[in-house]
């Protein structure tokens, strides 16, 4: 083995000024130079970031690493002496940081390892350190047996140990394949199982021959369980019954230690409960028998909470909160809750809140609801919610809703994070500046037949739906996958006036490599088939006709999807257009673009126009695909990181059909800023040109008729001329459609930014 330590030592002694030594160690120094920089170097099995978690060994940092006080840390650039945390040179933890990466080497297989340390060390007495590893030949499983396990026959409980066959000699991964076969013979009811490890090397060899002997012990059942703990601030007391039944077992129930935390899960999901713990007496006689006791510390009743924030979707928004907790007891939870969105949209539409609507689509929106939640129905795995709820929304150049509704939900845990949930949510809503909406995607023109459209009706659907998470980390997850299947139904027999049958499913995935790299993906579709909506007589007159609710339609495009286009901006659209700039010459000396007779017939053609005299508006679409892949990587600290992803995704109507060279593509990057809610995130967005032709709808008209109408009421052109004829109420879908280019011109054109807090997905 190398002696470097000692060469570090003798270089301190003589105080030497800028050199490169092998560093040798001694109990005295006359002046401990400071860490500016540790490094590691030949670690190719084990990360850097393992290795300088395992000693003691730190350079110099900034303090402002944890998550409230991370906005603080631009301090640390000014080198000023109370936003850093000094570290200096201590010869003793030097030498036992050596031994510690050698034992650490040890543990994962590699018993031949080696170190050398060199510092480099400047006249102002700072130090930068590298550890510099020759790694060698691991040890390996030649063979790996379990033994004890002939007489119950489950094969399964040997699958899929941390360890196998050739992998190296590692102590950490052999000991969680013991925990891990203790564990599963834990949940068959052996609650005092014994699994013991033995190894052995042939002497001269790198072969290890590695065996687990289980004692099982009898097969044990609950015994009494206890219930103990404090009452809540407010001095009222949960009730013992209310905790009871929130456990998944009983006395007398075959031992499974998940049945444990699951049923700790379950009081902590209660929100009573500041603290909530199930211990067991592996002590007691007889020995089939394992008796419980439930430690509960119960916490506040009533809880407010309020806050704001910032995107360019809703501009300003905020919202506030009223919690009682035990309502009425049983564990029983009521949510009073108000949120106001869209705020100063109208002020800051032209510059940070242009992604937040215009005109009417940018006043506020705003929601009042009153949740309650009823954690126990006939089983700790069923629950209860019921909201009723006001609001005001808004689909930006699509329509706005105001609704009074009721959402019930029956939901049935079917393991952790995996709930299936039946709902029914009946409301009545009424639509406004929905009416090229109407016109363009089901050719319902007529002002009476838009009004009862956008009148208040009912959309009341029963839907079926599940979730599972897996994911190891709720705000940024390195590992693990998402799961959601979601399917919607309304009819006259659901109480509702729009009909429609509706399904939906997405899946994500997390893979964390190389340290702090992820590489996520998400893939997400759905598929709507509209329905008779009643009242509404189909074209030529048989039946209703089927008009699906825009609310229900797919869009895409946002900080959420498809991050190269604006909100809802991917997909079928209409393009609006004034009837003045149709009828009147835009310059002075030209040709109007249509006359009078051309707009009544809908032949007008509107292609001689600019880009600027229309306004594109989202029809949504019955179909729709996206997805995403996403690389996440670290930037700066602790609190900077970065991303790289491709979105892709298209929204199409049943009719138009389907090709995947009409998915748009979206390449983009981004940074991420830590918040204790929350990533800070900032997306740049990159879409290609496209070439597409959309219908156009404007205003249709009438002749004048001086008799019945006055004579202001004539359509009158920017220079005051004056033409015989009147504006009336209904649209007019003109049959041409017009060839637009968009992302055209500078590259600028095509980039989209989105700000925004929390991870796309």
């Amino acid at each position: 083995m190398r002696t470097p330590v000692a060469a570090l030592l003798l270089f301190l002694a003589l105080g030497a000024a800028t050199t490169v030594e092998p560093a040798h160690l001694e109990a005295q120094t006359p002046s401990r130079p400071e860490i500016t920089s540790l490094r590691f170097e030949g670690n190719a099995s084990v990360p850097g970031e393992l290795l300088a978690g395992a000693i003691l060994t730190r350079p110099t940092t900034c303090r402002f690493t944890s998550i409230l006080l991370r906005p603080l840390r631009p301090l640390c650039w000014t080198k000023a002496e109370f936003a850093h945390d000094r570290s200096y040179l201590n010869p003793r933890e030097f030498e036992d940081d050596y031994q510690r990466l050698l034992l650490l080497y040890w543990q994962r297989g590699f018993r031949e390892a080696l170190v050398d340390t060199v510092v480099v060390r400047t006249p102002d007495n700072r130090a930068a350190i590298t550890f510099q590893i020759d790694e060698g030949e691991a040890y390996r499983i030649a063979s790996l047996e379990v033994l004890g396990l002939e007489e119950l026959g489950d094969p399964s409980l040997e699958e899929d140990l941390p360890v196998s066959v050739e992998d190296p000699l590692n102590q950490v991964l052999l000991e969680m394949a013991r925990d891990t076969l203790g564990q599963r013979l834990r949940n068959l009811g052996y609650a005092r199982v014994q699994v013991l490890r033995n190894v052995f090397i042939p002497t001269g060899s790198r072969r290890a021959e590695v065996e687990f002997d289980v004692y099982t012990g009898p097969r044990a059942r609950f015994g009494r369980i206890s219930i103990v703990g404090g009452p809540s601030t407010g001095g009222e007391e949960l009730e013992e019954t209310v905790i009871r039944r929130m456990l998944p077992f009983a006395e007398g129930t075959v031992y499974n230690r998940e049945l444990l935390f699951e049923g700790q899960r379950n009081l902590y999901d209660m929100q009573v409960l500041a603290h909530a713990s199930i211990l067991e007496d592996l002590e007691h006689e007889p020995d089939s028998i394992v008796p419980l006791t439930v430690t509960v510390n119960e916490g506040v009743r009533h809880r407010v909470r309020a806050g704001g924030a910032w995107n360019t979707a809703e501009c300003f928004s905020a919202e506030s909160q009223w919690t009682s907790f035990d309502f009425f007891g049983g564990a029983r939870r009521l949510v009073v809750r108000a949120r106001v969105a869209n705020v100063l949209t109208h002020t800051f539409e032209e510059s940070f809140c242009a992604g937040a609507g215009t005109e009417v689509y940018g006043d506020p929106n705003w929601v009042v609801s009153a949740d309650f939640t009823q954690p126990f129905i006939l089983s700790p795995r069923n629950s209860f919610t019921a909201s009723l709820f006001a609001e005001r929304q808004s689909l930006q150049d699509v329509f706005v809703r105001e609704a009074l509704g009721l959402n019930l939900n029956l939901i049935r845990s079917l393991g952790r994070a995996s709930p299936l949930t039946l709902s029914y949510r009946p409301q009545l809503a009424r639509l406004d500046a929905a009416e090229i909406f109407f016109c363009t995607s089901v050719l319902v023109c007529n002002p009476l037949d838009i009004d009862l459209l956008q009148a208040s009706n009912r959309l009341s659907p029963l839907g079926l739906s599940f979730f599972r998470d897996r994911t190891n980390r709720a705000l940024a997850p390195t590992g693990g996958y998402t799961l959601l299947a979601d399917t919607e139904i309304a009819a006259t027999w659901t109480g509702s006036d729009f009909a429609y049958r509706r399904a939906l499913g997405e899946v994500t995935t997390f893979w964390g490599f190389g340290g702090e790299f992820v590489l996520a993906g998400r893939l997400h579709g759905g598929w709507l088939g509209a329905g008779p909506f009643k009242g509404l007589t189909a074209v030529g007159g048989e039946g209703s006709r089927e008009v699906a609710h825009p609310q229900k339609r797919f869009y895409a495009g946002g900080s959420n999807s498809v991050r190269a286009y604006s909100q809802n901006q991917l997909g079928p659209k209409v393009a609006s257009v004034r009837l003045e700039d149709l009828l009147f010459p835009l310059v002075e000396g030209e040709d109007p673009a249509c006359l009078p007779d051309e707009v009544v017939d809908l032949t007008c053609d509107a292609s001689t126009l600019g880009a600027g005299a229309f306004v594109a508006r989202p029809t949504g679409g019955s179909r729709h695909v996206e997805g995403t892949v996403e690389l996440r990587f670290p930037v700066w600290g602790l609190n900077i990181s970065g991303a790289t992803f491709l979105d892709f995704g298209q929204v199409w109507d049943a009719a138009a059909g389907f090709t995947f060279d009409r998915l748009a593509l979206g390449p983009g990057i981004g940074l991420r800023y830590a918040t204790p809610v929350g990533p800070l995130r900032i997306d740049v967005a990159y879409h290609g040109p496209e070439i597409s032709r959309r219908p156009v709808v404007t205003s249709q008209l009438r002749p004048y008729e001086p008799g019945r109408d006055a004579p202001k009421d004539r359509l009158q052109g920017p220079g005051g001329q004056v033409i015989d004829w009147v504006r009336i109420e209904d649209l007019a879908p003109l049959g041409p459609r017009v060839e637009f280019a968009e992302g055209s011109g500078s590259i600028w054109n095509r980039l989209q930014l989105h700000v925004s807090i929390g991870q796309a997905f």
